[in-house]
């Protein structure tokens, strides 16, 4: 599990299951429903009646702030939680053929952009995945597909990549320092061996450390570490061990991740279910984490997001994940204009991810240039969205800035959902100056209050979805 800053609290990261009864009926729900990192989840995408144009997706949108997302579906190893986009290692020319799809991906889309329309993007990620199972020479060329196939000038805007510590090697990492990369984001999740391998993420505490030194060399300007607590046997005192571990090498950020155990997972074939056991403990390690790191000088941005208070800026201040568009290229990337969202089709299982990704890399130039599974977003949906990608934030949402988009109030929009928040001491009372903020129990609850938002219908849309 790794982190971007695009377009929400982290990252494309791993799928929201189907809320639960409760959720989904406004009851109060447990606190670890469905980590919500973007609106709607794949999983509520469907096949448009027929390819919709990206020309005319695009035609109207402004294009003076996109997001690029670059994602790679490959990784050594598929640790224990995890249901990303993804599978083990590449055959022989795999990963060069999969480049050289998202090259002509990159031309036709930039194509459908219009050639004579002003493109500007204001963030970049590469995702997945790990975008360091490439080597060195294939990391060049992803970028270049960024820079001449995109347009994209990576070394003037702020740059998120993520990496495993196997797969963060010097000349790797001298190749994204030379291109411009802003941001390194190291999944470690625990630096207790013993964790690690119960979490099924094989790896020593010596060789994250060694990872870590490596990046800090490169002189990346922005370390985030990854961390995850409520795995098996973890407690309060080795969930410290962990913490003031990644303390110690002073990153600019870390996440702090609830473990979930989902469907189709290493993990998951142990079982699922409701556990109020675990949730208690999960609830408890998460506050203790962040008033830890909240003693050390880091300011809490969501509930998985803690950067240092004198860390350099990274996010640019002229992108607004609530209303600017996204380019994401790969098979395993989301797009989104302001009215639509889109694909290509989402698995977990390690045979359709196959499939899927064996279809990608065969697809010739034209057939990029249209968009085939999504979702229309707009009316209640839109307003869904933007409440979402707000409200979850630490710093609250500016309902003048709803008002402005949709010309009314959130609580004109959403009275029932925004007074049992409040009701369960989860949101302030909206200040002066117009910010609706949650409480800090609110955010501890983030994933029971972000899936009580979702529509009704892109509840059952998510349900029926076959993830294998």
């Amino acid at each position: 599990m790794t982190s971007t800053p695009l377009p929400l609290l982290s990252s494309p990261a791993p799928l929201a299951p189907p809320v639960s009864a409760a959720a989904a009926e406004g009851g109060a729900a447990g606190p670890y429903e469905s980590y919500v990192y973007a609106y709607p989840h794949k999983t509520a995408y469907r096949a448009f009646g027929r390819p919709r144009a990206l020309r005319e997706l695009w035609a109207d949108e402004p294009m003076d702030a996109l997001s690029l997302y670059l994602h790679i579906p490959f990784c050594e190893v598929r640790c224990g939680f995890c249901n990303l986009f993804t599978r083990v290692g590449a055959p022989d020319g795999l990963t060069g053929a999969y480049l050289d799809a998202l090259a002509r991906q990159a031309k036709a889309v930039r194509r459908a952009l219009g050639d004579g329309r002003r493109v500007q993007f204001a963030t970049a990620a590469f995702g997945g995945g790990t975008p360091t199972f490439l080597t060195a020479g294939e990391l060049t060329r992803l970028c270049d597909i960024a820079e001449q196939d995109m347009g994209a000038d990576l070394r003037a805007v702020p740059l998120s990549v993520e990496a495993s510590p196997a797969t963060a090697t010097a000349d790797r990492l001298a190749v994204l320092a030379e291109r411009g990369a802003t941001r390194l984001s190291l999944g470690v999740q625990s630096f207790v061996d013993a964790e690690a391998r119960a979490a099924v993420r094989p790896q020593r505490r010596a060789d994250v450390e060694a990872a870590l030194a490596r990046v800090r060399a490169a002189r990346i300007p922005v370390l985030n570490i990854d961390l995850i607590y409520g795995i098996e046997g973890q407690t309060e005192r080795s969930w410290r061990q962990s913490l003031d571990a990644a303390l110690a090498w002073r990153p600019e950020e870390l996440y702090l991740y609830p473990l979930y155990v989902r469907p189709l997972t290493g993990l998951g074939r142990q079982g699922t279910g409701a556990d109020p056991a675990w949730d208690a403990q999960r609830l408890r390690l998460y506050r203790f984490g962040r008033d830890h790191l909240r003693a050390h000088g880091y300011e809490q941005r969501s509930m998985r997001m803690f950067r240092r208070a004198d860390a350099p800026p990274e996010v640019a201040d002229d992108h607004t994940c609530q209303t600017d568009g996204m380019i994401g290229l790969g098979c395993g990337a989301r797009s989104y204009t302001r009215t639509v969202h889109y694909s290509f089709d989402y698995a977990v299982g390690r045979g359709r991810i196959r499939e899927i990704l064996d279809d990608y890399v065969s697809r010739p130039a034209d057939d990029f240039a249209h968009a085939e599974y999504g979702r229309e977003l707009t009316g209640d949906e839109a307003r869904r969205r933007h409440l979402l990608q707000s409200l979850l934030r630490a710093d609250g949402m500016d309902t003048g800035a709803y008002t402005a988009c949709f010309g009314s109030a959130p609580a004109a929009d959403f009275p029932g959902e925004l007074a049992r928040f409040a009701a369960r001491g989860w949101l302030e009372p909206e200040r002066a100056d117009g910010v609706l903020r949650l409480t800090g129990e609110g955010l501890a609850h983030s994933d029971a209050l972000g899936p009580e938002l979702f529509s009704p219908a892109v509840r059952a849309a998510m349900a029926a979805y076959d993830l294998t």
